[in-house]
């Protein structure tokens, strides 16, 4: 084989080190390049406009090679300061020669193209493209972010308005609707009480039944359902006393709105009066003890064991003229209702906790009677039940269940969400508070989602623009490599009789 048609293969990692091996170049090249790079500096700050050095002074480390093509530019630029010895007079021209003569002194300029070449390869081309790379990632990332952020803000709209549909309002304005939702407490309670009248036949199985096994029973059956069922949801005040007061006072429940109407007010305590001070209804701000008050000695009178005793207007017993003494009954006849006693059965917690008791021990002995009706041949039952009075076994399983069914129903519309959180605001006003809080909250999970997603949304448009402008940058860098690489590989086989010249390991990182 031809010697010439032998390639040299050179790793581009090791190519300065080869340079230097071969004696191409020598160790204290570095050095040299300073200089040159100073001139360099110096030069480029009085350059002619030319499209062609634009372009080849931008986006890319200037080299020998360059300076070789900004010569032959000032070649056309500065023609006419040429003189009759072929000199240029230009010192432009002047400063770029000269540039060129220190890099062909010793190869500098192949010694610095490898390294150029080197550093492009190992650095600056992967770290463009890792940077590509990890943005595409982040756009991603960003797009996966802003899905969940959509979900999560549907879920938390969604959850608010479920449990806004539990309480039964529309969450618009989370306080003023409670507060509407608390006045249909009362109907809601009027039905209650309505319906609990169906429960009479159950409740007298349960009374019969009662008679009959336990003998010695003084107690009522299930009283308060029993009063309820015959006079409705009145007042606490006529279920103690057994009659209707003359007049009901009930007990104010004061709920703050203050956070959903005008924030101006003011939050002072309102006492009721028009004025800055308390009136405690005297006209004159100094008290008034007389001013015939005087610092002497206190006349208790004659205080002697003869003094007269004291007379008290009356004369003998006897005498008395008694009038007519109205006395009221020592009762509450005729009496206010006041506080707790002037909430209805049903709105007192007390009494309501009474009233679901009862149902749920109503509830328990249809179960219980039920699952023996259902137990055929049941010799203990048939014995225990041969004298009981017809009221206490002419009954079914079938009539059992539909009362069970019936005092389920009355208990599950007294549990409802609604009227549990209602119970809790008429016996806590500050509970209108805690609920508008909690349910804020879900909104506020939502407003919290939408920043994250608009912060995303942010970060993919930076991300993408940083894109946008990395993108053709990688494509100068390689597209300058790829030439810097051309003309290394030229330089070098021409000091080789033109050998063929494989810079190995640059190809990969060449690809865009």
């Amino acid at each position: 084989m031809n010697e010439q048609n032998i390639p040299i293969d050179i790793h581009v990692g090791k190519l300065v080190d080869w340079l230097i091996s071969r004696r191409h170049v020598k160790r204290e090249w570095p050095e040299d390049v300073r200089v040159i790079r100073e001139k360099i500096n110096n030069a480029i700050q009085d350059m002619p406009e030319h499209p062609e050095i634009t372009r080849l002074l931008s986006g890319t480390y200037i080299n020998y090679f360059h300076c070789l093509k900004i010569v032959e530019i000032l070649k056309e630029t500065e023609k006419d300061t040429k003189n009759i010895l072929g000199w240029y007079g230009s010192q432009r021209m002047k400063d770029w020669q000269e540039v060129i003569r220190l890099y062909e002194k010793d190869n500098v300029y192949l010694a610095e193209a490898a390294q150029l070449l080197v550093r492009n390869v190992n650095f600056e081309v992967p770290s463009i493209k890792r940077q590509i790379s990890k943005g595409i990632q982040i756009q991603q990332d960003c797009d996966r972010k802003q899905e969940e952020c959509i979900r999560g803000i549907a879920d938390s709209k969604k959850k608010y308005l479920q449990m806004c549909k539990q309480i039964g309002i529309a969450g618009d304005k989370v306080k003023h609707e409670l507060v509407d939702l608390l006045k249909t407490l009362p109907e809601e309670f009027s039905t209650i009480a309505e319906s609990s009248k169906s429960l009479a036949p159950a409740r007298q199985l349960y009374s019969d039944f009662l008679s009959f096994t336990v003998k010695d029973t003084q107690s009522e059956c299930l009283p308060l359902l029993k009063f309820v069922m015959e006079h409705g949801n009145v007042t606490t005040y006529e279920w103690l006393y057994g009659e209707a007061p003359c007049s009901i006072e009930e007990p104010r429940l004061d709920i703050s709105l203050n956070d959903e109407t005008d924030k101006t007010e003011t939050d002072q305590i309102d006492f009721g009066d028009g004025g800055e001070t308390i009136d405690f209804g005297n006209t004159s701000t100094e008290i008034d003890f007389g001013s015939d008050l005087n610092t002497e000695e206190i006349d208790w009178g004659n205080l002697t064991e003869d003094s007269q005793t004291i007379d008290f207007g009356v004369g003998e017993i006897d005498d008395i003229t008694t009038a007519d003494i109205v006395v009221e009954d020592s009762g509450v006849a005729g009496g206010v209702a006041k506080d707790t006693e002037a909430l209805t059965v049903l709105y007192n917690p007390k009494t309501r906790n009474q009233f679901i008791d009862e149902l749920y021990e109503l509830e328990g002995f249809l179960g219980q009677r039920l699952s023996e009706l259902e137990c055929e041949g049941s010799v203990f039952s048939f014995n225990q039940f041969t004298n009981a009075p017809p009221s206490v076994q002419d009954h079914t399983a079938d009539q059992v269940r539909e009362m069970l069914s019936q005092v389920k129903s009355l208990v599950t519309k007294l549990s409802t969400t609604k009227l549990q959180h209602l119970y809790l605001i008429s016996s806590s006003p500050r509970y209108v508070d805690r609920l508008a809080d909690s349910l804020k909250s879900k909104l506020a999970i939502g407003d919290k989602l939408a920043e994250s997603q608009q912060s995303a949304v942010q970060r993919k448009e930076d991300t993408a623009e940083e894109q946008r402008i990395l993108t053709p940058k990688l494509a100068l860098i390689i597209e300058r490599t790829k030439e810097l690489q051309s003309h290394i590989q030229e330089h070098i086989s021409k000091r080789y009789k033109n050998r063929p010249v494989n810079l190995m390991g640059a190809y990969l990182s060449m690809q865009l």
